[in-house]
């Protein structure tokens, strides 16, 4: 294609996509916050630190400077970390203009403001113009998107013609994207089901086996629904690739960061040394304080992710809250 895409966050998620997406764009250009790690991509074409092994093509443009990512770019890209997300977003605006539009693949919520991250982008670029925004989501890990292993995601806007623009602009022979019309579900589901995660590592840790993990993730589901539907998001999206296919694979996927950190809080160790041993986010982390907060305002049941908040942020025993967990009041499911 002609367009220019800047994407925006050289982790090892925006470093996959680079590299899936390269085939459809004569100009990417890779926004890299460390410095350093830019400097090391630009001469080396690998991403060290967080995507190792994997070549970044010739054409794209790795830079530290975001005027340089922005500037001109058709399409943005955002692959940040979703608290850094609204200053990545400030930092940019001058370099934008109505013509871009924007594509979110970051998987949280802003702590505080309890904001999805198309509602970030709304907020911000809104200042300057009314923001054409959708968001990419689905089960992916960035290592079997870089090495070229088949995947299907969403694109999910509530303008179908940029939602079918960017399915036909990213969909190539190992990328299929599916359009839908519910941002709200699928950012939710996207986000919440980090937090399920952690707990699916906490029941591997611990060593619960099969039966322990299909609860989990068919109850964990089932909160995620009730926050989501609450929210104006619709059931069917939450059974589909942004729903059910990403719990299912960050629940049970070696390579979910989120899984791994539940495996480390099920040792006894503490959230604030696991999050400083750690190369790359957990979304997760950030993620459950902010569930929990949209929970409560919404009035929405959430006993599991309650119980992770409590883990993580109180210090509970793991094996205490899946207790608690089993001996809440019976009721129909």
């Amino acid at each position: 294609m002609s367009r220019t895409l800047a994407i925006a966050g050289g982790g090892s998620w925006g470093s996959a996509l680079s590299i899936a997406l390269a085939p459809r764009f004569e100009r990417i250009r890779l926004w890299v916050y460390e410095p350093d790690l830019a400097r090391r991509m630009q001469s080396g074409r690998e991403n060290d630190v967080y995507l190792p092994g994997f070549a970044i093509p010739d054409h794209v443009l790795v830079t530290h400077d975001l005027e340089e990512a922005a500037t001109g770019a058709d399409i943005i890209l955002g692959v940040m970390p979703s608290q850094h997300a609204r200053g990545v977003y400030e930092r940019m605006l001058p370099y934008v203009g109505r013509s871009t539009c924007f594509v979110s693949a970051t998987k949280g919520i802003e702590n505080g403001t309890l904001l999805r991250m198309t509602e970030v982008i709304a907020e911000v670029v809104g200042r300057k113009f009314s923001p054409r925004v959708a968001v990419l989501s689905g089960p992916t890990f960035a290592r079997e998107i870089a090495r070229g292993d088949p995947a299907a995601v969403v694109i999910s806007s509530t303008d179908a013609e940029l939602a079918a623009d960017i399915q036909c602009a990213f969909s190539g022979p190992s990328l299929r994207l599916y359009t839908n019309a519910d941002p709200v579900g699928v950012e939710l589901g996207a986000a919440l089901k980090n937090v399920i995660a952690i707990g699916a590592g906490v029941c591997l840790g611990l060593n619960l086996g099969s039966n322990t993990l299909a609860a989990l993730i068919t109850r964990g589901l089932a909160e995620i629904s009730r926050l989501a539907i609450a929210l104006g998001g619709k059931p069917r999206t939450l059974a589909g690739l942004a729903g059910l296919g990403d719990l299912v694979l960050t629940c049970t996927g070696e390579l979910s960061r989120n899984r791994s950190f539940g495996i480390e809080l099920a040792k006894g160790r503490k959230t604030s040394e696991i999050v400083s041993s750690m190369t790359m986010v957990a979304e997760g982390v950030s993620t459950t304080r902010a569930a929990v907060d949209l929970a409560r305002r919404e009035k929405v049941e959430m006993p599991i992710t309650e119980q992770m908040y409590a883990v993580m942020e109180l210090g509970k025993d793991p094996r205490t809250a899946i207790r608690e967990l089993m001996e809440r009041s019976l009721k129909p499911e």
